[in-house]
């Protein structure tokens, strides 16, 4: 690791050197170490570091950016020089204002040791309890164990100064038989909070039970998502509307709708960095503290999420929410919650006349961002449920589904949450029974 003192001291000689108006300075240092297996065996182990320095330089209301991954002196100040020069080859722009100002930041812990020291040994130790399990019933497991130590520190000229270790770890199994899979996944700052045993078995047991598929015609059903599927919708939500950005350009589905319920009213959605059952960061990369921000309260739009740009155009403040320049997506929420209920699946099941136990989604993507149809997938534990009982497996489907629509038809939420990986951060979301899902095709597999 960097540490504190060294990122600072590297800041400090950037900031130094830069002739421009305004400078920030973001590094992103990261010790990530991977075990890949397939076939029941460790086919693959790799272990990666490297920092990135990026340089936002602003002359004026021309902003430039450049990055490096050498940390001398001398490409420190190149750097620098890059920034400023890509700065004056720039337009204009005109809602540029300033970058942000020094505010408190309050630490948050998400680096826990026994993760950074996680050596291979343990890793393909825990790997060897998955392949154990599916050996023993004649199926073949693959995925991956990842463990990761980063860094984040920033700072500009304005007097903002930010620092936070943190750490991951994160498994995902696919368990295979000859004619059906099984799919498990568990991520968390702590190591040892990875029950193997547990996310072996989940994997296992769908695989066992998707056995001899049959096929089933496409249409509408009742659907039991797990948490695996709901983050999907959860993070297509929060990317494509709930960010100032997108409502500023007219591209997000709560542009006009701010104060109006636009979802069911068991709906609630917020997204809080400091939150420890996340992946928690104290402040963005701009260097801003984070905040809780409401976004969907009882199914009613109350709010989007800021970073500095988008928040000065607007009269606004920060919410903490930028992502690294340069970035085109805005704001976007990467510590994301959805409210849970008071439901277990098996209540679910048991209210579930006819419809399909969904694991995942799989290659899913925006079809209209306005109302948040999406295509894609079901995959690796998809289930026939009958009166109240899954009965079989069945092949899987595509659909293609609003959204909007299935938050619109929600009738169960999960009383338990599980934390998913998203595009920059992590999403906590419950299981949904869902009473319309638009499935369009089968696949062949």
């Amino acid at each position: 690791m960097l540490g504190i003192d060294e990122a600072k001291r590297i800041v400090e000689l950037a900031i130094a050197h830069s002739k421009a108006d305004q400078t920030e300075v973001l590094i992103l240092a990261e010790e990530s170490n991977l075990t890949r297996f397939a076939n029941s065996g460790i086919h693959q182990n790799v272990s990666e570091r490297n920092v990135d320095i990026r340089v936002r330089a602003v002359l004026g209301k021309r902003v430039g950016v450049a990055s490096t991954n050498v940390l001398t002196p001398s490409a420190i100040r190149a750097v620098v020089e890059d920034a400023c020069s890509i700065s004056r080859l720039q337009e204009e722009n005109p809602d540029f204002v300033s970058l942000p100002e020094p505010a408190p930041i309050k630490p948050t812990n998400a680096y826990v040791e026994r993760t950074a020291k996680s050596s291979a040994m343990d890793r393909a130790r825990m790997v060897g309890v998955i392949c154990k399990k599916a050996v023993e019933k004649g199926m073949s497991a693959a995925g991956s164990l990842t463990t990761a130590t980063k860094e984040i520190a920033v700072a500009n000229s304005l007097g903002i100064f930010g620092y936070h270790p943190s750490t991951t770890a994160e498994i995902t199994v696919v368990i295979a038989g000859q004619d059906s899979t099984g799919y498990a996944n568990a991520l968390s700052t702590d190591v040892s909070d990875i029950d193997v045993e547990k996310v072996a078995q989940e994997a296992l047991d769908k695989a066992l039970r998707s056995r001899n598929p049959i096929l089933l015609e496409p249409g509408e059903y009742e659907v039991v998502l797990e948490e695996y599927a709901t983050s999907d919708i959860v993070d297509f939500l929060a990317q494509t509307g709930l960010n100032a950005l997108a409502l500023q350009e007219g591209r997000s589905f709560v542009v006009g709708k701010l104060g109006q319920r636009i979802l069911d009213p068991s709906i609630s959605i917020w997204d809080d960095g400091l939150d420890p059952a996340t992946l928690p960061m104290p402040f963005d990369y701009e260097g801003v503290p984070k905040r809780k921000v409401d976004l969907i309260d009882k199914g009613v739009a109350v709010g989007v999420t800021y970073d500095s740009y988008t928040a000065k155009r607007a009269g606004k403040e920060s919410t903490g929410h930028a992502l690294p320049a340069p970035n085109t997506e805005g704001p976007i929420p990467i510590n994301v919650f959805l409210k849970p209920g008071a439901a277990t699946k098996e209540e679910m099941v048991k209210q579930t006349r006819r419809g399909i136990w969904v694991t995942r989604f799989w290659y899913t993507r925006t079809v209209h961002p306005l109302t948040v149809v999406v295509t894609g997938m079901t995959r690796d534990g998809t289930f026939l449920i009958e009166n109240g009982e899954i009965t079989r497996a069945v092949k899987n489907f595509r659909f293609t589904q609003g959204y909007l629509d299935a938050l619109n038809n929600v009738q169960m939420l999960g009383r338990s949450t599980k934390l998913q990986r998203n595009w920059f951060g992590a999403s906590r979301v419950p299981a949904l029974k869902i009473g319309k899902w638009n499935f369009t095709s089968v696949t062949e597999y």
